[in-house]
């Protein structure tokens, strides 16, 4: 896996380019010469999270023919401050579902994810807590899963 980094501007805005040819935009704060034209590093982090643990979740419940109407993911990250590095010390992942999907498959699916197939999650558990919980059909916020630094993994399946 190679990805590529251009630089566009005389500051820190930059194109990721992966070997298929598809690009992201980078860029930094105000406070560092930036002019957010793009995604800042550790928002790409949270991208990856929540893409990594949605096609996994998305999988398990086609294979198990569960009806999606429609699917949302909310990830939010909580990182350490003040101080350098700022890394993420607690990320929430909050995925929304809409269809006739069976509460038990959805929550298995995300388990699942969360504590077993997820590469992402396993790359960062070992610096921060990641927690996770689903609302299906409007209803309320149900937790699956806690992983991370010092955590058992928490709430059976």
């Amino acid at each position: 896996m190679n990805i590529h980094f251009e630089q566009i501007n005389d500051a820190v805005h930059l194109v990721a380019s992966n070997e298929q040819g598809h690009q992201v935009h980078l860029d930094g704060s105000e406070a560092i010469g930036g002019e957010n034209k793009g995604f800042r590093p550790m928002q790409m982090l949270l991208v990856g999270l929540g893409a990594c643990t949605s096609m996994d979740v998305i999988s398990v419940l086609n294979k198990q023919k569960q009806p999606i109407e429609s699917y949302h993911v909310d990830v939010q990250g909580v990182r350490t401050s003040p101080g350098i590095p700022a890394v993420f010390e607690h990320i929430h992942v909050l995925f929304k579902v809409k269809g006739e999907v069976l509460d038990a498959k959805l929550h298995r699916a995300i388990y699942l994810s969360m504590t077993k197939y997820c590469s992402v999650t396993r790359m960062l558990e070992s610096k921060a807590k990641i927690t996770s919980a689903y609302v299906l059909n409007d209803g309320e916020e149900i937790p699956v899963a806690v992983v991370g630094p010092e955590s058992q993994v928490s709430t059976a399946d």
